[in-house]
């Protein structure tokens, strides 16, 4: 069954935290969205350019996408956020679930 890993980057890493995803078979694919992203952290509100990431996956690789994600991010506590799917385009999951196989 496929899932989505919503993740968000600084602009400047994203694109490599999506390709290493990728090329670990950990993601088959990785959509880049910028964002502007306002939050509070340390008792202040901050506001940065930001992209966000959306990582299909599969249940079986999910919790070691976010291993590494939490390994190689910049961020203290990086957003990782799993995205439910109730219902996939069935060739989608199936190409998802053959490209994240573990060789």
């Amino acid at each position: 069954m496929t899932t989505t890993a919503l993740v968000t980057a600084p602009p400047a890493e994203a694109r490599e935290l999506a390709r290493r995803l990728v090329d670990r078979r950990l993601a088959a694919c990785v959509n880049l969205v910028p964002c502007t992203s306002i939050y509070r952290w340390e008792g202040s509100v901050a506001e940065d350019d930001e992209a966000i990431l959306l990582a299909k996956t599969t249940e079986d690789r999910f919790d070691e996408l976010v291993d590494r994600i939490v390994e190689w991010h910049s961020y203290d506590v990086p957003c990782v956020e799993r995205v439910d799917v109730a219902d996939a385009h069935e060739p989608f999951a199936s190409w998802c679930a053959e490209a994240v196989a573990e060789e």
